[in-house]
């Protein structure tokens, strides 16, 4: 099977107990996290070849994430050693009717401040269908700029499609840069397979969509199937949030002749949304890589970004049959 490939910063994840603010908090739970290093973990967890490239400092940090993610199942060959520290987030929990809320500590990080010449994109790419990376990377800094810009290069001189998750950040964006669009626009030119909602694309393109619901999101998708040439997929998720503990989710995904969109799902008991973005991108690329049509593809994304908002931390590491036998409904023991 043809390996994915995944560029982008690897992060340890420091998170207050539920139910306790970060600014009081006296303990806080670690784990690794990164949204591409969550989807080459959900893809190994499917038995797909999945390959990380990035680089973490030399120290218990980076040993430490170096070495769960090659516990996963992750080809960690391309996972190097830099100098600079270990980029870190930190979460303080949602509850009732107070959001949840991310803090990042990631300047100065090993990969933040990584050259080009660190990564051999073109070894890193033998072999591989597709190259996945997200728009948290050019956010980082100019530097980030530059890595995004040389993996889509290599990427393309190499033949391999690229795909490419909007994720936008805007609070990383804002560090920096006042007007990130030519940035996203130039990285999504290049891509075969878009992760972008309707609001993505109206900051890309600056101008509304009409409409509610899926009419609203096929219009966003042909909007950028004109405006990106290459593009093939689109895909995108819909959520409601009702409180913190209760989600409503949808999945869509458009070809440029058709569209899949899904029937909404509740999510109830949240115990975790970190990474179910990254999951449902994870059930798009496989679904994607093995063939599968705009309606496989939609409806394996959507059990899996809803699946793993039953688990801790940012990975989700469910079997091919757990994903498979899921219904959306709530589940019995399985015995």
């Amino acid at each position: 099977m043809s390996t994915i490939v995944c560029f982008g910063e690897v992060l340890t994840r420091l998170s207050a107990p539920a139910g306790a603010l970060l600014a009081g908090a006296d303990r806080l739970d670690m784990t690794t996290g990164g949204a591409e290093a969550n989807v080459a973990v959900a893809l190994a967890a499917l038995g797909l070849p999945a390959r990380l490239v990035s680089v973490v400092p030399d120290n218990p940090l980076g040993h430490g994430a170096r070495a769960a993610l090659r516990g996963a199942g992750v080809d960690v060959r391309w996972l190097g050693q830099g100098p600079g520290r270990m980029g870190l987030y930190f979460l303080e929990r949602g509850a009732a009717l107070r959001p949840a809320a991310v803090t990042y500590d990631r300047a100065g990080s090993a990969f933040a401040q990584a050259s080009v010449e660190a990564f051999n994109f073109a070894t890193a790419l033998d072999g591989a269908a597709l190259l996945h990376l997200t728009g948290i990377t050019p956010a980082l800094g100019p530097g980030g700029v530059t890595l995004a810009r040389a993996a889509v290069r290599a990427a393309r001189a190499a033949g391999v499609p690229v795909s490419f998750d909007c994720n936008f950040r805007a609070r990383l964006w804002q560090g920096w840069c006042a007007d990130p669009r030519p940035i996203i626009h130039e990285l999504l030119s290049a891509a075969t397979i878009a992760f972008a909602n309707h609001r993505d694309m109206e900051l890309l393109l600056g101008r509304p969509f009409s409409g509610d619901g899926p009419a609203r999101r096929r219009e966003a998708a042909e909007a950028a199937f004109a405006t990106y040439p290459g593009l093939a997929v689109v895909a995108s998720s819909a959520r409601h949030p009702l409180t913190q503990s209760h989600h409503r989710l949808s999945a869509r995904v458009d070809l440029r002749s058709h569209g899949h969109q899904t029937e909404d799902i509740d999510i109830t008991d949240i115990v975790d949304r970190i990474g179910s973005g990254d999951a449902f991108a994870a059930g798009v690329l496989s679904a994607w890589i093995e063939g599968g049509d705009a309606r496989a593809m939609a409806e394996r994304a959507l059990a899996m970004n809803a699946l793993k908002h039953g688990i801790h931390g940012d990975w989700l590491r469910l079997p091919r049959a757990a994903i498979e036998t899921f219904t959306g409904g709530s589940a019995d023991v399985s015995r």
